[in-house]
């Protein structure tokens, strides 16, 4: 199929498209819908299978970048040239892959250009930083302070880990590293942050920080694989 047959501009529309798409018993069914047939039926010309998509992954891109960057107006870009990416390339797909490892694949290609334009030309930061709400435990100053003494590439295992909630298999496979370096830079992360929560007193090993729903943003430390 085209990869044009969504043009650029129509992605800024979707928000209040979604709710009138389809009667409410299709509506229904595409939330039933993995996203792996979603994306089989956008590469096969449906509209309405990607702005499903976009309505489950606009918020989570836009988060992935929100937390990296810290400029909220940048992230909303980000996250739209990220669908406007599969939009123009939607053949590189295939089947044997998960759609939302796809999409941080090409999230994570964009922050590393994004990372390489600011070196070079560095960007002001925003005047007024973004406000820090108990809905999201993730944006604590104490613990993003935290998180910012992690050595860079523990820092993202853990943010892929605890916030994209991505499993172990799907962060070796995006970073390109093995399982088992996954594994052990996590938990070398996870005792660093400890070593420097502790003081707060806000954890007990091993804790590990987490945004969930009404939760404080922190929970035990897993062994899921």
């Amino acid at each position: 199929m085209s990869g044009n047959f969504l043009a650029p501009g129509d992605i800024t529309g979707m928000k209040g498209t979604l709710g009138d798409a389809g009667a409410a018993g299709g509506e229904a069914r595409r939330t039933m819908i993995s996203d792996e047939t979603l994306m089989l039926e956008f590469q096969g010309g449906s509209r309405e299978a990607f702005e499903e998509l976009f309505a489950r992954y606009r918020q989570p891109l836009f988060g992935f970048f929100r937390r990296r960057l810290e400029n909220n107006g940048r992230a909303e870009e980000l996250a739209q040239d990220t669908f406007l990416a599969v939009i123009r390339a939607t053949s590189r797909y295939e089947a044997r892959a998960l759609v939302r490892t796809y999409l941080y694949s090409i999230a994570l290609n964009l922050l590393a250009a994004e990372r390489r334009k600011q070196a070079r030309t560095p960007v002001p930061a925003p005047a007024q930083a973004e406000p820090m709400t108990n809905n999201h435990p993730d944006d604590a100053l104490w613990v993003r302070q935290a998180l910012e003494k992690l050595d860079a590439d523990e820092r993202e295992i853990v943010m892929l880990r605890e916030y994209e909630q991505l499993s172990y298999l799907e962060i070796s496979t995006l970073l390109r590293i093995p399982v088992n370096t996954v594994r052990s830079r996590l938990f070398r992360a996870r005792m660093a942050l400890k070593k420097c929560l502790e003081p707060e007193r806000r954890i007990q090993v091993p804790l590990v920080v987490r945004r969930e729903r009404g939760n404080t943003g922190i929970r035990p430390a897993d062994d899921e694989a």
